[in-house]
């Protein structure tokens, strides 16, 4: 077996957003004009740009080592496959997307029993059989090629299965929702003879860990500054961190220099309330990744 990776990265939607987050870990790829086979800065990897709907199915079967690709399309394609790892990262938000049911916002549709017998258009087609399935519902489901939102306005669906993060969209086309049928977030998902060759599955246990890294540096944020003795109980009281801060003494001083790592939505509120209460020269810098 070669001792080369063949890791997949997703095409479309995710791809700058993995892309940068390769960049935080410490990966540079390099997409060349249409080429489905970026450069990057690691002997051991080669990269191949893949669909997300079709990544867990190249994972399967072995075209590809290693992938990342949502939870979604695992289960659409009943995928058996190594889930190493989640990874809750978007081209939106650091949050997981959601498929949900969704109708006219005037349609007498108020709960799922509502579709029997109506059509329901989506890109997630065998999931979306599955679940009506199990509630004993049936519905036709048609597989949307795009612009699945317009469906229902056109008066080509009943009711659409449709992916969101935000809900803007949905809202824009004049729909409302009426279930969601799940939470999905990207998962970096390894084929199993790949996951028990030692060498590959160390090289992929290191992407794993340096991309959620830097998942927890994006939130993160390093603050330092400088404290005098006298206030120093109180500005620690005032520090939530990963651990207890590093507090040095200053060079012939009685003031001390103080280092932590907050949560960077924190950081408006508490950055006056360190000033009030004695700190200076506060500099605040981002984090790569934290480990």
């Amino acid at each position: 077996m070669s001792k080369i990776l063949k890791l997949g990265i997703p095409k479309g939607s995710l791809q700058n957003a993995t892309i940068a987050l390769f960049k935080r870990s410490g990966w540079k790829i390099n997409v060349n004009g249409r080429s489905y086979f970026p450069e990057i800065n690691d002997d051991t990897i080669d990269c191949a740009l893949c669909r997300a709907q079709e990544m867990s199915v190249n994972v399967e079967n072995g075209t590809l080592d290693a992938g990342l690709t949502g939870k979604d399309w695992i289960a659409e394609n009943s995928s058996d496959v190594h889930v190493v790892t989640d990874l809750v990262y978007s081209k939106v938000s650091a949050r997981p997307a959601r498929w949900v049911i969704a109708v006219a916002y005037d349609s007498p549709v108020k709960k799922l029993e509502d579709l029997q017998g109506k059509k329901i258009s989506t890109e997630l087609v065998e999931y979306t059989k599955q679940f009506f399935k199990g509630k004993n519902i049936d519905v036709n489901v048609e597989f949307s090629w795009g612009a699945t939102e317009a469906k229902v306005v056109s008066g080509l669906a009943d009711a659409i299965v449709e992916i969101t993060e935000t809900e803007s969209t949905i809202k824009a086309h004049g729909l409302r929702i009426i279930h969601e049928m799940m939470q999905t977030n990207t998962q970096l998902i390894a084929n199993h003879k790949a996951w028990e060759d030692p060498a590959k599955r160390e090289k992929i246990e290191q992407i794993s860990m340096l991309l959620k890294a830097a998942l927890i540096g994006e939130k993160l944020v390093g603050l330092k500054m400088n404290v005098p003795e006298s206030k120093i109980e109180q500005i620690v009281s005032l520090l939530p961190s990963l651990n207890a801060p590093t507090i040095a003494n200053l060079y012939k001083s009685t003031w001390f220099s103080v280092e932590t790592v907050v949560d960077s939505g924190i950081v408006r509120e508490l950055i006056p309330e360190l000033l009030k209460s004695g700190a200076e020269g506060i500099i605040e810098y981002p984090l790569n990744k934290v480990l």
